[in-house]
């Protein structure tokens, strides 16, 4: 059966984009400040993604993410779309061609295993 979403939960997929499974550390470096944060990615996609992470936030915020997986990296500038108990969602801003490239890379192998 299917189900219809409604106007505020088609915005919010929208925004969130399609994401899938990863693992893998990432890092964030507030606006601002000079600390950064360790955080666990468990899912990704082109637009953003999702961190286990503690603490209080605020949405809109606004930060750098670094991401590890295997022996690459990949580093954006993000904001905060969402927090849900356990972490937070979010979107990257502005991806330098580099980046794209691997983080289209890690999408690829994630669908790629999501279909086996």
């Amino acid at each position: 059966m299917l189900v219809a979403m409604n106007r505020e939960e088609r915005e919010f997929a929208d925004r969130r984009g399609l994401r899938f499974p990863f693992d893998c550390d990432a890092e964030i470096l507030l606006e601002g400040a000079d600390r950064r944060v360790r955080a666990r990615v468990t899912e990704l996609s082109f637009r953003g993604c999702f961190l286990e992470i503690a603490g209080s936030w605020t949405e809109q915020q606004r930060m750098q993410v670094k991401i590890l997986h295997t022996d690459e990296s990949f580093e954006a500038s993000a904001h905060l779309i969402y927090v849900r108990a356990g972490g937070i969602g979010l979107m990257f801003d502005e991806i330098d061609p580099r980046n794209r490239n691997v983080l289209q890379d890690w999408i690829l192998s994630a669908l790629d295993n999501q279909a086996k």
